[in-house]
């Protein structure tokens, strides 16, 4: 008989309601407190909505973006982001890196005197280094990024009930986006606290952790649906039970997997997309999360409509804490 390895039993009969005020109203509690943190701590933001400087730059040597970063933090000059820029069309000694440097505080833009510091600097680094583009990003121009995030956001959440919404009910599309809001605004809180740089990567990691995290809901939402047909005269409530244990393995096994490889990412993948990494490392953990003990418990507390179940004197989920 081969080996199947499983992170969860076959056949589990866990309660996710038991504890249900601890966790579904510790989850409420925390979006609060995460948005608590983000208002009064605000975030720390990147050079794509604070507006800021970027360098092309050209060499006929390698780019070395350790020794440019390097050279660069003696400076001090607070946030800096070095990319090497790869096209198909570039000749074979043609190597091309973008430095992108945010003004300091109080200061809209980098100044001349910074510039030619940030020049030497690299210069010193490759003599043959030249500098054909110089280009500024000013902070109209960043609100008008946020403003585009937001968007972004909102549109993505917007699609998403919808699609539920026509594929089931409107009970489970509520359900489902507001357990996205709670893996979102959570997340963000986190980046608040701990001063983490937000920028357009972190919102490209966002809009992922929306699509995993509705995908392993809708996953138990699809169970959810077979089983309220098989199982016409069982309460909700265990129904609900019975679908997140016949889904358990497989989201179990989906989640690990992903976050082996994010993990991978994290720890190895550097200073460029660490950011990127760790918001979708936690995004992961937060969407299997409320998969389980958010988006349920609300479609618990809203209640569905089962007309094709005998009908009972009072009402069916009186008696069901949300």
């Amino acid at each position: 008989m081969a080996f199947r390895f499983r992170l969860a039993p076959e056949k589990t009969n866990f309660d996710f309601f038991r504890h249900q005020w601890l966790t579904f109203g510790g989850s409420m509690m925390l979006t609060v407190v995460a948005i608590v943190l983000w208002i009064f701590m605000g975030l720390n933001f990147g050079i794509d909505f604070r507006g800021g400087t970027t360098i092309r730059t050209e060499s006929t040597t390698a780019v070395d973006v350790g020794a440019m970063r390097d050279a660069l933090m003696q400076l001090d000059l607070g946030d800096v982001s070095i990319t090497q820029v790869y096209d198909i069309n570039f000749a074979e000694d043609q190597h091309v890196a973008q430095v992108r440097i945010a003004p300091l505080d109080g200061q809209e833009a980098v100044t001349p005197e910074t510039m030619a510091a940030v020049e030497g600097a690299l210069k010193a680094v490759d003599p043959a280094i030249t500098f054909p583009a110089t280009e500024s990003v000013g902070p109209k121009v960043s609100g008008e990024l946020i403003w585009k995030a937001v968007m972004a956001m909102t549109a993505a959440s917007l699609a998403i009930m919808v699609y539920i919404w026509l594929r089931f009910e409107w009970q489970y599309a509520l359900g489902g986006v507001i357990a996205l809001i709670h893996d979102i605004f959570i997340t963000i809180g986190v980046f608040a606290l701990f001063q983490i740089k937000f920028d357009l990567s972190i919102i490209a990691a966002l809009l992922t952790i929306l699509g995993y995290s509705i995908n392993d809901t809708v996953v138990v939402f699809d169970r959810l649906r077979e089983n309220l047909q098989k199982y016409k005269t069982m309460p909700l409530r265990d129904v609900m039970n019975l679908s997140v244990n016949e889904t358990l393995s497989r989201t179990l096994m989906t989640s690990v997997t992903t976050l082996v490889a994010l993990g991978a990412m994290l720890i190895f993948g550097g200073d460029v997309i660490r950011g990127f990494a760790f918001a979708i490392f936690f995004g992961v953990i937060l969407g299997t999360y409320s998969s389980v003990f958010v988006a349920k418990n609300l479609v618990l507390f809203i209640g569905l409509d089962r007309g094709d179940k005998p009908k009972k004197s009072g009402n069916e989920f009186a008696d069901v804490e949300a």
